[in-house]
């Protein structure tokens, strides 16, 4: 199978790396050239993924901020097989699929919106691994959802990757979603750290700092765009955290022991019915 890969950071390295790894050709397109000559040089990228290329791809796999995978593709779709499938892979699904989904239609080829649940604190080509996303899920937003022949097509174009479930769901409800589980996240641990406190943590520290901080450590760029393609849904989460830190603020602030120990025992409650 011959793959193209927009992009060679940490999603998209680790996406060449699982395919290299399984005998599939690879090509990529990577804006820092330096490091599609290593990819090449390392044996992981056979040939840059260029106009010339684009029709000999089975598999095209957008692994670049979203605005980029929408004006890539809005350029390169005329090249594109009409037998080849295209998944994205970012962080957000309403912007990219109502762009793709007719780019699809009008030229011909499969486009199906990917969000891969895997990903470190660090970025860039040389943190990727082919392992990656071993058993990791993999959600899917498909232009049909009733159509079982698309979805066993996609688990069989992804099986490199190893994913160890996937999930299908629409555009609207992974934006949803993902405010909370992923964008939020990020924005309470990059918030949390700016505490002057923190340049003092050091021997006064363990699991819940590191647990709490570590992806405050993020690519201001990439997740910038994702909290603004988001903005309803992130914002609607932080409304809903800002006035649930509120009601801790006010029980500590009057010392009242019995309003901080209900909201604490709801907080505990509410993780063991989420989580089991």
């Amino acid at each position: 199978m011959n793959v193209g890969i927009l992009g060679l950071g940490l999603i998209g390295g680790s996406l060449a790396r699982a395919y290299a790894k399984a005998g599939h050709s690879v090509y990529a397109a990577e804006e820092n050239t330096s490091i599609l000559e290593f990819a090449t040089l390392a044996g992981v990228v056979e040939d840059a993924l260029t106009e010339e290329t684009i029709g000999n791809c089975d598999l095209i796999l957008l692994a670049i901020f979203s605005g980029g995978c929408v004006a890539w593709l809005e350029k390169n779709a005329k090249h594109i097989h009409s037998d080849a499938l295209v998944i994205d892979c970012c962080g957000v699904k309403d912007t990219v699929c109502s762009h793709c989904f007719p780019l699809a239609d009008r030229y011909g080829f499969t486009f199906v919106g990917g969000h891969p649940m895997a990903g470190s604190h660090y970025s860039g080509f040389k943190y990727s691994r082919s392992n990656l996303f071993q058993g990791a899920p993999m959600v899917l937003v498909p232009p049909r959802f009733d159509d079982p022949v698309l979805l066993s097509r996609v688990k069989e174009a992804l099986s490199p990757c190893s994913f160890g479930s996937f999930s299908v769901t629409t555009a609207k409800d992974h934006d949803q979603m993902i405010a909370f589980t992923s964008q939020m996240p990020h924005i309470v641990s990059n918030a949390y750290i700016k505490s002057p406190t923190a340049s003092a943590h050091k021997g006064f520290s363990a699991g819940s700092y590191k647990d709490l901080t570590r992806v405050a450590w993020l690519n201001p760029t990439m997740w910038a765009e994702l909290f603004l393609s988001n903005r309803e849904n992130v914002l609607t989460e932080l409304d809903t955290y800002i006035s649930s830190l509120q009601k801790y603020r006010d029980a500590i602030a009057q010392n009242d022991e019995a309003s901080l120990i209900a909201l604490l025992d709801e907080g505990r409650r509410i993780k063991e019915e989420v989580d089991g």
